[in-house]
């Protein structure tokens, strides 16, 4: 899986002042979104929401490991869950919703592109 990263100058932040990220917590989501796992989660979720056993459909791990996995991209405000029955079902957060139907997420800090080929940025330059 590709992903590429571009961090956004303070002026060019689409976040309200209030909300841009500091430093750290930049690099806190980012080390959370280091594994690869969870990386996947999210690029599934950009489809649409999605129940657990669907992710495990298409990621083929444990389901308690799957579980961890949410459990942290939860914790950190990334996807947010809602039980559906029996089921929970999850999705991505408002704050680092899709960018025009794109597989581009802003995390305020850094867009992330899980595009396969960025050679042309126009893309992330868009996000921003």
């Amino acid at each position: 899986m590709l992903v590429w990263v571009r961090c956004l100058p303070s002026s060019l932040s689409v976040m309200p002042v209030s909300s841009v990220l500091t430093k750290g917590s930049c690099v806190q989501k980012l080390k959370i979104l280091a594994d690869e796992t969870r990386l996947s989660v999210l690029e599934l979720l950009m489809e649409c929401p999605k129940h657990v056993g669907e992710l495990n459909q298409v990621l083929q791990i444990e389901q308690s490991l799957l579980s961890h996995h949410l459990k942290v991209l939860r914790q950190e405000g990334f996807v947010t869950a809602v039980r559906d029955g029996k089921a929970v079902l999850y999705h991505l957060t408002d704050v680092i919703q899709p960018s025009n139907g794109q597989k581009i997420l802003n995390l305020g800090c850094c867009v992330l592109s899980f595009e396969a080929d960025c050679t042309s940025h126009a893309e992330l330059a868009h996000a921003e």
